[in-house]
């Protein structure tokens, strides 16, 4: 029997961002590369699909292919979730498992979508759910049904209906949106004339916080993005930046210049309780919390050069972290704390590095030379940052073992500063 799932209240209204306008500008995606065990898997059209206005078994084939994780059976078949499989004629295409199901319109406007995922090798279901959602949520609804097959078939959640942010430049306006993974559904969340710098989500993807010039000075800003309300968090005498969430949403890390030389602090997320971190001659900037919330990432020429450091979130003594490279700067931590990515300069090339902090094995992921600001996928097996392309910011994602590579553009404008959002509960 399938299972009835509801799309929660905070994922529609972050889905809709309501009050915000829709950006004209669209994200193209090229993909290259693939994992190193993919999984052939058919997904046959559901039945009554054309109801819908985008068909979901598209995006359901898009979301998987571009994980890099799967190989797509052409299926050229209509099943619903009820037809009767003949698991060993599926088994002679090749394919591990099969996706089907249907589409029905409701009598209020909204559609009935049902799925199953069947092992064809044990010929048996392996999962299934069904969603009633309005018409604005269909692809929304795809990409949770590639959440399930991604993590009922690799064991590991699926990033398919998370959010991404990121600053895009256009002539001389900057806007902050916000866009599905995949760059559709693109929305903008704030215009500016003044440079939008650093955004980071809050833990639950409600919020993002954001450094912004609109004062001719840079200020740090949490914006509500259902309400689109804004809360000053940080502006104090001199620099106000690097806003990091800590993993339970209740403060931020940031870097002020406010008694002299740039440290660490950390700060309430509506503002207040402001506490010094580090204490140094040195330049201390570009905080990250450790997953576990206790510690603090962070950059640090103190040794002669930029590196990156951790510290206790009370202080102390920090510990050397980076030692390959003379020039490692924005160090962003995996949801489960394993692994360290950051941008390392060698022979002139600004190239994104991985460390694995228990065996200090390092590995470089991008082939590109201007690359900045990376941001981890809330499960961890990617790492979206900010290259150029053609003298454009544009975006790229790669896995965390330098197989799958992702590029996003768009025609017109820079895009940078990109933040993966957190997994919607």
């Amino acid at each position: 029997m399938l299972k009835k799932i509801a799309v929660t209240a905070v994922i529609a209204a972050v889905a809709n961002l309501s009050g915000f306008a829709a950006a004209n500008a669209q994200i193209r995606v090229e993909v290259s590369g693939v994992g190193s065990n993919q999984i052939p898997i058919a997904i046959a059209a559901f039945t009554d699909e054309a109801l819908t206005p985008q068909q979901v078994t598209s995006i359901i084939k898009d979301d998987l292919t571009r994980s890099g994780y799967f190989k797509i059976i052409d299926a050229n078949v209509v099943l619903n979730e009820n037809a009767v499989v003949n698991f060993g004629d599926w088994k002679s295409k090749g394919a591990d498992a099969l996706v089907v199901g249907s589409v029905q319109s409701l009598a209020d406007g909204r559609f009935d979508v049902r799925y199953k995922l069947l092992d064809t090798v044990k010929s048996s279901t392996l999962s299934g759910f069904a969603v009633s959602a309005p018409p604005a949520n269909i692809r929304l609804t795809a990409h949770k049904i590639a959440d399930d097959i991604y993590e009922k078939l690799t064991g590991v959640r699926g990033i398919f209906s998370t959010r991404i942010a990121y600053v895009t430049k256009a002539g001389s306006e900057y806007r902050l949106e916000v866009a599905d993974a995949d760059g559709e559904g693109i929305k903008v969340a704030l215009r500016s004339a003044e440079p939008i710098i650093s955004p980071a989500w809050s833990p639950d993807g409600t919020k993002v916080a954001y450094v912004s010039f609109e004062k001719r000075k840079p200020v740090i800003l949490v914006q509500n993005l259902v309400t689109g309300d804004r809360t000053e968090v940080a502006n104090f005498k001199g620099n106000n930046s690097a806003p990091a969430w800590s993993p339970d949403g209740s403060k931020l890390a940031v870097a002020l210049s406010r008694d002299g030389q740039t440290q660490i602090f950390t700060v309430s997320a509506n503002g207040g309780n402001l506490q010094k971190v580090t204490s140094s001659s040195s330049i201390d900037t570009e905080p990250q919390f450790a997953a576990d919330g206790q510690s603090i990432y962070f950059l640090s020429d103190r040794s002669g050069g930029p590196q990156i450091y951790k510290i206790s979130v009370d202080g102390g003594e920090p510990k050397r972290v980076t030692f390959s490279g003379s020039y490692n700067i924005t160090p962003r931590i995996s949801p489960d704390g394993k692994t360290l990515a950051y941008i390392s300069r060698r022979e002139g090339k600004f190239q994104l590095y991985a460390l694995d902090l228990a065996s200090g094995q390092e590995l470089r992921l991008s082939d590109t030379t201007k690359d900045e600001s990376p941001s981890f996928s809330p499960n961890g097996r990617y790492i979206m940052y900010a290259t150029e392309s053609g003298r454009r910011g544009s975006l790229a994602v790669v896995s965390i073992d330098g197989k799958v590579k992702q590029k996003l553009t768009v025609q017109a404008g820079d895009i940078r500063e990109p933040t993966w959002g957190p997994f919607m509960k």
